[in-house]
């Protein structure tokens, strides 16, 4: 099995980074703002195509491009 975190690419939600199976399930679930993540966030590993791993590098991923977005410049 692959590991998630290998080949991860951009996509239509800036400054995140994922595997394109998990760009795929956003997109069939209609999660394309950084908003709709983060409201999303807790249930991510119910969706169609996302299992646990991948929901933990998209939690990840969310925490990552949210904490970068706060630091000061």
């Amino acid at each position: 099995m692959p590991n998630p975190r290998w080949d991860l690419i951009g996509g239509p939600i800036r400054g995140l980074r994922l595997p394109f199976q998990a760009w795929e399930a956003l997109r069939k679930e209609g999660i394309t703002t950084l908003d709709r993540l983060r409201a999303m966030a807790d249930e991510i590993h119910t969706l169609s195509g996302i299992g646990p791993k991948t929901a933990q590098l998209i939690r990840d991923e969310l925490a990552r491009v949210t904490s970068s977005r706060m630091a000061p410049d």
